[in-house]
């Protein structure tokens, strides 16, 4: 599947705030696409978009803070940025409570604002290629017979290869057949590895 390009979501009910951070945007190479309404984006939403939304609190209908509530509830990974009108400091810190990275205070310099969205990017990349890793493991330990799963359990636990074939009742030799198909299944060569791996998905 091509990989969604990572774009800012830019969600205003003001129409001006919507064109001007689109150019703003523009000017230094960044995709954007903008949404007059909360329910206008999670009509567009899909689990795969990668970027990061820069939500404005207040918006007529659905809010930037119950559009964040229904997209934490949807398991969203999006970072969001709230951009905040004098008066909405208090908001601001209970979204980020909930889970926003970071927001901003109208009036604000264009520079701020490019600086917290290229860390939201850079924070949205790095959790995508933890799950892609985190699926990939996922998809290598269900190809494991539950003996296979029993051994690297062991394995991972530091056991030796005597010490596994008396706790399961099997042959040193068969162990070591067990063993060598959880590394060939695992695609890793190094016991290190096999427990980083083990334990990125179990955390």
């Amino acid at each position: 599947m091509a990989e969604t390009p990572s774009t800012v979501y830019i969600v205003d009910d003001d129409e001006a705030v919507r064109e001007s951070l689109g150019l703003l945007l523009d000017s230094v190479d960044q995709v954007s696409a903008a949404f007059a309404s909360a329910n206008e984006f999670l009509a567009a939403y899909d689990e795969d978009m990668a970027g990061c939304i820069v939500l404005d609190i207040r918006m007529p209908g659905m809010n930037g803070m119950e559009l964040q509530k229904r997209l934490n509830d949807m398991n969203s990974i999006l970072p969001i940025i709230f951009v905040t009108g004098h008066g909405d400091v208090p908001m601001a810190v209970e979204a980020i409570q909930h889970g926003a990275v970071d927001f901003i205070q109208k009036p604000y310099r264009e520079q701020d604002l490019l600086d917290k969205i290229n860390k939201a990017l850079q924070l949205d990349a790095t959790q995508r290629a933890d799950l892609t890793e985190k699926k990939l493991i996922q998809e290598r330990l269900e190809t494991l017979t539950p003996r296979e799963t029993e051994v690297m359990d062991m394995m991972i636990e530091g056991k030796a290869n005597k010490v596994i074939a008396i706790d399961l009742g099997i042959s040193q030799r068969t162990v070591e057949i067990h063993r060598s198909r959880v590394m060939e299944k695992m695609n890793t060569h190094s016991l290190a590895h096999l427990v980083r791996m083990a334990l990125a998905v179990r955390e």
